[in-house]
C-alpha cells in the first residue's frame, strides 16, 4: 500500500497534463550542447517571459475553475513567477495583483507592470502576509510560487523534456530556491529515469535548501541572510512544505556555491556559451563548472533556468572582461 508521502507527491500523469496545457504558451527548450565536455545545458532563459517559472504559471491558471479563475489571480514573487503570472493572467484576459518585495530587481517589477500586472511593493517581511489579506479581501485566488501541485507539475514539464530528449542522462542540475522546479524535475525525472541523479544547486548566502537536506529537517533562514546573494531569483528563505518532501524522497544531493562562482558562471555563459543568464540561472552551471568532484560522473544536464538578468548586474560583471 502506498504511504501517505507517496500519495501526496506530484505524478508522472500530472506532469503530462501539465505539458499539453502549456503547449500553446511555453517554448518546448532543446538541449544545448555546451562548451564544457560532458555538460548540456536547458535553457530556460529563452521562454517567453525568459524563465522557467511559466510552465507551473500557466498550469495552475489552466487548471482554476472558469469562475474563479474570471475573478482574477493574485502572486507573490521575487520577479520571475510574477512575470509568468502577468504574462499568462493576460493570454487568459484576467486581472493579476502581484506583492513583490521592495528589494527586487527594477527590471523584473518593470517587466510584469509592462504585461499589464498591478504590481504593489512590500518589505520583504511582508511577501507572505499581504498577499493572503488580498485573497481575503478579494476572493481571487492565490497561484503560489512553488508550494502547490499544479505549479510544480508545471515545472516537471522541464524534467519531461530532459528525459525525452536525453534518455541516457545521468545527472541533473537544478537550481534550488522554494523548490518547485526542483520538485517537478525530480517526479518526472524519476518516473522516467530512475538510475538518474537529480542534484540540487544553490548560492551559499541562501543554502537553507542545503541545510535542511543535511539536517534531514526542513528550515528557514532569515530574509536578512538570504538577500545577500546575488542571484535574487534564489532568495527563499526556506523550501515548501511539499517541495520538501519531494526533495526528500527523489533528491540525490543538494550542494551549494559561492558568489564568485556564480558570478564566474555568469559570465562564461555569456562569452562561451552565448547564453544571457541572470545569477540565479547560473548557478546548476556554476556547480559544474566549480564543483566537479562533488558530483557523479556521467552524462549531465544543468537548468539554466533564467535570463532576466538586470543591466546594472551585467555591467559590474563584464566590468573587468
Amino acid at each position: 500500500m502506498s504511504t501517505v508521502l507517496e500519495q501526496e507527491l506530484v505524478g508522472l500523469d500530472q506532469i503530462l497534463g501539465a505539458a499539453e496545457l502549456i503547449a500553446p504558451y511555453a517554448v518546448r527548450t532543446q538541449l544545448l550542447a555546451s562548451p564544457w565536455p560532458g555538460l548540456w545545458l536547458k535553457p530556460e532563459n529563452l521562454q517567453p517571459i525568459g524563465a522557467f517559472k511559466i510552465r507551473g504559471a500557466v498550469t495552475a491558471i489552466s487548471r482554476l475553475d472558469p469562475t474563479v479563475r474570471g475573478r482574477g489571480v493574485i502572486a507573490h514573487s521575487s520577479g520571475n513567477h510574477a512575470q509568468a503570472v502577468a504574462f499568462t493572467a493576460r493570454a487568459f484576459g484576467i486581472d493579476a495583483h502581484i506583492v513583490i518585495p521592495d528589494n527586487a530587481s527594477p527590471r523584473k517589477v518593470q517587466a510584469t507592470r509592462d504585461l499589464g500586472a498591478t504590481v504593489e511593493l512590500v518589505p520583504f517581511g511582508q511577501r507572505f502576509s499581504r498577499p493572503t489579506e488580498l485573497v481575503e479581501h478579494t476572493g481571487r485566488a492565490m497561484i503560489p510560487p512553488f508550494d502547490h501541485p499544479d505549479v510544480i507539475a508545471g515545472q516537471g514539464t522541464v524534467g519531461l523534456e530532459i528525459a525525452q530528449d536525453a534518455a541516457d542522462v545521468e545527472v541533473v542540475l537544478v537550481p534550488v530556491s522554494g523548490g518547485g522546479l526542483i520538485s517537478g524535475v525530480a517526479a518526472a525525472i524519476t518516473a522516467l529515469l530512475p538510475h538518474a541523479k537529480v542534484i540540487g544547486v544553490e548560492p551559499e548566502l541562501a543554502g537553507d535548501a542545503a541545510a535542511s537536506f543535511r539536517s534531514g529537517r526542513r528550515t528557514a533562514w532569515s530574509p536578512a541572510d538570504t538577500a545577500r546573494t546575488m542571484a535574487d531569483g534564489l532568495r527563499a528563505f526556506s523550501v515548501g512544505e511539499l517541495p520538501w518532501r519531494h526533495i526528500r524522497a527523489q533528491v540525490h544531493d543538494i550542494i551549494t556555491v559561492s558568489e564568485d562562482e556564480i558570478a564566474d558562471a555568469t559570465r562564461r555563459l555569456i562569452l562561451e556559451a552565448r547564453l544571457v543568464a541572470e545569477p540565479s540561472g547560473a548557478v546548476a552551471t556554476a556547480a559544474y563548472l566549480h564543483h566537479r568532484d562533488q558530483l557523479p560522473s556521467g552524462r549531465t544536464v544543468a537548468v539554466v533556468s533564467g535570463g532576466n538578468i538586470d543591466p546594472a548586474v551585467l555591467r559590474a560583471l563584464m566590468a573587468d572582461v
